[in-house]
């Protein structure tokens, strides 16, 4: 048994070897380990697939007791169960999902001191009596895992990790060890303050991933550009982050028609649905998981050669834990963010609904350090480093794009010339808003009663807009051509490197920028689209978004549907040239809105349709051409359909969702193809369903689902629509 203040060496290495099969440690494991079996509290902030869960494993196995580890994922904790049992380590976790005879379970064994790991979730901690139950235990150690999530300036703040700031105070003498794969030196402070460890061991491990390599591309035909990408990694297993439920289904579908092997994640899907992509995926039986970030914390799989961020992250923490889970193995892993200034304003949204003005403070900055890294000319890995507070070594990592070269650079020597000459002579004692307003021409009472009106720079940049000069600004600054000093005011000062550029001895680069300003249509430019169609367009769209419980733009944006009034598609194959028009939004709205085309250019004969197709920088995919067509495809679900098979069953085998099969069995039953509705909707449901639809005579979904209080699905509200609208019309 180890004493209270010593630790047995020879005893740490044949456990390691002989319970985890390992010969030596990682990088801070084993000081770790010795200060924990040494009783001190221990704070950890080691990167994804740094080998956290070994730091308490091992002494857990050697102390008497059982040690108390708080997970906040359910999936995590039967994942770490079940790698400690194989490791001989009796173990268990106690959560939401189990039944209350599942938890008297874990409790007799507890009694029985039948268990050295036990895995718990924080909002355990506010259940009545749990803590005094579990000081009738003898507690070896706590554990607590995803440390972050109790600071506020940490990214994922869960406020149930508040309350295990008891266990210091109930459990006085039992060591508590805090790990994070994330944590700036504020949110380190922040969670060893709330958590109240005491004068705890701190480790802070590099956050340099060296087989990782960071890329950054512009967001433009984003479906598109993930499937090319995917086709360039052929065989390789990867994640792709998208921001919403719906985003994520799309992308999965489309991924599917053109031939990725791939699977959705997110909440919005059942548990059982989760857990079985999730298990496809570390089986490698699918290529790629498509989620939103409720994926991947706590993911054992070593072999995730890439992970794309799809949409912009809402801070930079999120993005390195997410990007983290890419090359565990050691061997080379791609990170690639596409980025759209389009994005921004969409999180700008939820931010602004935050009621809590300091909370809503952190958001923005977070979000406002996130575009600065994809939007600087800065090595990516320099940037990501130095957010952590530790210095990369020298000025090229060589594996990110910036540093190999491979992203387009401008030259913006010029204006960094226009900035610096105004901070020069303004004697480098204005701000970055006054210097701003210099260079543009404002004609401010500041900028008069200075006199900065009458400088040479005064004006020299009204070509360009406030953005832009801000843009550049914040581009210098991390390029260290200037800095900020001073507060609560800072003032922009020129640094060795800015007043080179100044004086024409270096040149200043940027990443070339996406214009952000709203350009004017004229008569003539091709912007120009047909309002009526797009008013006629705009209304079916509407009725389709009802209908899904969607917003409209979740159908087809209006640039889109400017595009498509600019071109009037009316077969398939140019719609799905239409940007904004995937395989999947093609397969379940393509033919209504070609049909409302057809019927306008019909009724309207003088339009002019353009000739020719749209011009992209890049055609559509292969897979395109040999997508196929509604028909074929409703028919080979119908094929199947009458095979006996059900509608998941269907949906598994052809790797589509539920909803698409469900829209090809609405469609077989409106042209009157022999369906048994009663097969797909339970016969007493689908007579009221029916009587419902005829009684109010209109064929609206929304109404139906909300008169039954969300017992009928909305694909059940279809079908049987289809079914009643078909009989009423023969």
């Amino acid at each position: 048994m180890i004493g209270n203040n010593r630790h047995d060496d020879d005893l740490i290495s044949d456990t390691l070897k002989t319970v985890f099969g390992f010969q030596t440690f990682r990088p801070n494991q084993e000081n770790i380990i010795k200060s924990i079996l040494d009783r001190q509290d221990v704070f950890a902030v080691m990167p994804t697939g740094g080998g956290k869960s070994l730091c308490y494993q091992l002494p857990a196995k050697i102390l008497t007791g059982t040690a108390v580890i708080i997970s906040p994922l359910i999936s995590l904790m039967k994942d770490q169960v079940d790698a400690a049992l194989e490791n001989g380590i009796p173990a268990a976790f106690m959560n939401s999902s189990m039944t209350n005879q599942e938890l008297s379970g874990v409790y007799r064994r507890l009694k029985e001191n039948g268990i050295k790991l036990l895995y718990i979730a924080p909002e355990r901690f506010v259940m009545p009596h749990f803590l005094e139950t579990l000081k009738t235990f003898p507690i070896s150690l706590f554990a607590i895992d995803e440390a972050h999530c109790i600071s506020e300036w940490g990214h994922d703040f869960r406020p149930d990790y508040l309350s295990l700031s008891l266990i210091p105070k109930m459990f006085p003498d039992v060591p508590v060890s805090a790990f994070t794969a994330t944590a700036t030196q504020k949110v380190q402070k922040d969670i060893i303050s709330k958590l109240g460890l005491r004068t705890p061991f701190v480790v802070r491990a590099s956050f340099n991933r060296e087989n990782l390599f960071y890329q950054v591309k512009s967001k433009t035909k984003i479906q598109i550009q993930i499937l090319e990408f995917l086709k360039e990694h052929q065989g390789e297993s990867g994640i792709i982050y998208r921001a919403t439920r719906d985003s994520v289904m799309e992308t999965a579908d489309f991924l599917v028609s053109g031939g990725i092997k791939a699977l959705p994640y997110h909440a919005g899907l059942s548990a059982v649905e989760r857990s079985k992509n999730q298990e496809a995926f570390n089986k490698d039986e699918i290529q790629v998981i498509v989620a939103t970030i409720a994926f991947g914390l706590g993911i054992d799989k070593s072999n995730v050669r890439f992970v794309v961020h799809a949409d912009l992250p809402k801070n930079i923490e999120g993005y390195y834990q997410e990007t983290g889970r890419a090359g565990r193995d050691g061997d080379t892993a791609n990170c690639l963010l596409f980025f759209s200034r389009g994005d921004i304003p969409k999180i700008r949204y939820f931010i602004d609904q935050i009621t809590d003005e300091s909370e809503r403070t952190i958001a923005l900055e977070k979000l406002n350090q996130t575009v600065e890294y994809a939007a600087h000319n800065v090595c990516r890995r320099k940037h990501l480093l130095g957010f952590f507070g530790e210095d990369f070594p020298g000025d090229n990592c060589g594996a990110c794009d910036i540093c190999t070269g491979s992203v387009e650079q401008v030259d913006v020597t010029i204006d960094a010339q226009i900035i610096m000459s105004a901070i020069s002579r303004t004697g480098q004692r204005f701000g970055i808003g006054h210097i701003i307003d210099i260079v543009t021409g404002a004609d401010t009472k500041r900028v008069r009663a200075l006199k900065h009106n009458e400088i040479k720079t005064y004006g020299a940049g009204k070509h360009r807009d406030k953005k832009h000069w801000r843009f550049l600004i914040n581009e210098l600054l991390a390029q260290d051509m200037m800095r900020q000093e001073g507060d609560p005011y800072p003032v922009l000062k020129l640094t060795p490197k800015g007043l080179n550029v100044l004086s024409g001895k270096e040149e200043a680069k940027a990443l070339k920028r996406e214009e952000t300003v709203t350009r004017r249509i004229g008569r003539g430019d091709q912007g120009r689209y047909d309002e009526a169609l797009f008013e006629i367009l705009r209304s079916l769209r509407k009725k389709i978004a009802e209908e899904h419980q969607v917003p409209p733009y979740v159908i087809f944006s209006d640039k889109t549907l400017h595009e498509i009034c600019r071109h009037f598609p009316v077969t398939l194959p140019d719609m799905r040239r239409i940007n904004g028009v995937g395989d999947t939004k093609l397969e379940r709205y393509g033919e209504d809105f070609i049909q409302k085309i057809k019927m306008y250019l019909d009724q309207n004969p003088g339009v002019i349709v353009p000739e020719g197709k749209p011009d992209y920088s890049s055609d559509p995919c292969e897979s395109c051409s040999k997508t196929k067509k509604k028909g074929e495809t409703v028919e080979e679900t119908y094929e199947f359909f009458k095979k006996g098979m059900s509608i998941e069953d269907i949906a598994k085998l052809r790797n589509l969702a539920p909803s698409t099969i469900a829209s090809h069995l609405e469609q077989l039953i409106r042209d009157g193809r022999k369906i048994d509705i009663d097969s797909l909707v339970d016969p007493a449901k689908r007579k009221e369903i029916e009587k419902f639809f005829l009684s109010r005579e209109q064929w609206a979904l929304n109404p139906i689902v909300e008169h039954f209080n969300g017992t009928v699905s909305y694909e059940e509200a279809r079908l049987v629509r289809a079914w009643a609208y078909h009989r009423s019309s023969t």
